[in-house]
């Protein structure tokens, strides 16, 4: 389960405050529909690192998302429309496979 900012704080003060632990949070926020085992994984994550955020790099990588390459994209799909019918897949764009 993936708590919100909000339930992440919230979960990370009532156990630092009371003591409360996954039973009492779930029954406290039965609306919630949060799982034992995820309150129990953050309450963890908590002792461990003493936070509730994500460690630093962890998750999706970064776009590739740069002007260069922007502008190679564009020259790529340009290029097409003077030459009909050797268009190029999105795929063999993003590997470089053709060159113009």
């Amino acid at each position: 389960m993936v708590f919100s900012d909000k339930n992440k704080i919230l979960i990370k003060k009532l156990y630092k405050f009371k003591g409360s632990i996954a039973r009492q949070l779930r029954t406290e926020f039965s609306d919630k529909r949060w799982t034992k085992s995820s309150i129990n994984r953050l309450l963890k994550k908590f002792r461990d690192t003493g936070t509730v955020d994500r460690r630093q790099g962890s998750g999706k990588p970064q776009s590739a998302c740069t002007d260069e390459n922007t502008d190679k994209v564009n020259i790529m799909v340009l290029s097409q429309e003077v030459q009909p019918r050797t268009h190029s897949t999105v795929r063999e764009i993003s590997r470089g496979d053709r060159h113009f």
